[in-house]
């Protein structure tokens, strides 16, 4: 039953294939594809502007931090905590009129990004919490001991030390992005997930459906792999590592 289901579903697929090339012709995937990047830049951007800081404020208020502060700590990681528990489709809904206070509107994609930034930035700023955490402290401790005041240690020893793995929580907060694209149909926002489910699921043209499967896949694979090259190429301990590897074989 289970093999015919899926002879059935390819069918389906082969024989909606014209439809697909009709919406390239038109470039009605293309344009689905450009806003899916927009919307993904813009949001990540600006989940960044706000997440950031506040991760920061929240590995340097820490009880281990290098300024505590259990009241600010405590609030902060309390309000970032009820965002990140918030299912986002939730989230989309109830901040509705955040949307429309901000970009006059709550529909569109314009009002997709302002949910997209409530419901990412919370996560940045764990993300980027995490990161910091990682650097060693003996490497803050000698900055201390060299005079050098908070913001000097944030921001040329933590953020320099901890960019590997800042790095790969980009990576991972953009994608999870992608994801929360797909929702936008729901607000009237256009896009990949959108094109999935007008063009595809409510009028049952399944290879729609696919294809923008493929197209997220595809960009997910790019940032992934991308942005993975990146943080090897900019890691020093990788590029001390394949320097010793090197020196050993030349000897």
């Amino acid at each position: 039953m289970n093999s015919t289901l899926l002879l059935s579903t390819f069918d389906k697929i082969i024989r909606d294939w014209p439809y697909v090339v009709e919406l390239f012709q038109k470039g009605e995937i293309a344009a689905a594809l450009g806003i899916t990047v927009w919307m993904v830049l813009l949001s990540v951007t600006f989940s960044y502007v706000l997440g950031l800081p506040v991760g920061i404020i929240l590995y340097v208020t820490d009880k281990t931090g290098i300024k505590p502060n259990v009241v600010v700590n405590k609030i902060l990681g309390v309000i970032v905590n009820i965002f990140r528990s918030i299912p986002f489709i939730i989230l989309m809904v109830a901040f509705l009129p955040v949307a429309k206070s901000l970009v006059g509107k709550s529909y569109g994609n314009a009002a997709m990004v302002v949910m997209l930034v409530i419901g990412a930035a919370p996560y940045v700023a764990r993300m980027v919490e995490s990161s910091l955490k990682e650097v060693d402290k003996g490497v803050i401790e000698a900055a201390q001991s060299l005079g050098a005041n908070t913001f000097q240690i944030i921001v040329k020893v933590l953020l320099p030390e901890a960019r590997p793995s800042l790095m790969i929580g980009a990576i991972i907060s953009t994608v999870t992005v992608i994801g929360y694209t797909a929702m936008a149909a729901t607000i009237g926002g256009a896009g990949l997930g959108a094109l999935a489910i007008t063009q595809g699921h409510l009028r049952g043209h399944q290879a729609v459906i696919w294809t923008a499967v493929v197209l997220i896949v595809l960009i997910v694979q790019l940032i992934q792999e991308g942005g993975m090259w990146l943080v090897k190429k900019t890691d020093r301990r990788v590029r001390n590592e394949n320097k010793r590897n090197k020196a050993q074989k030349n000897k």
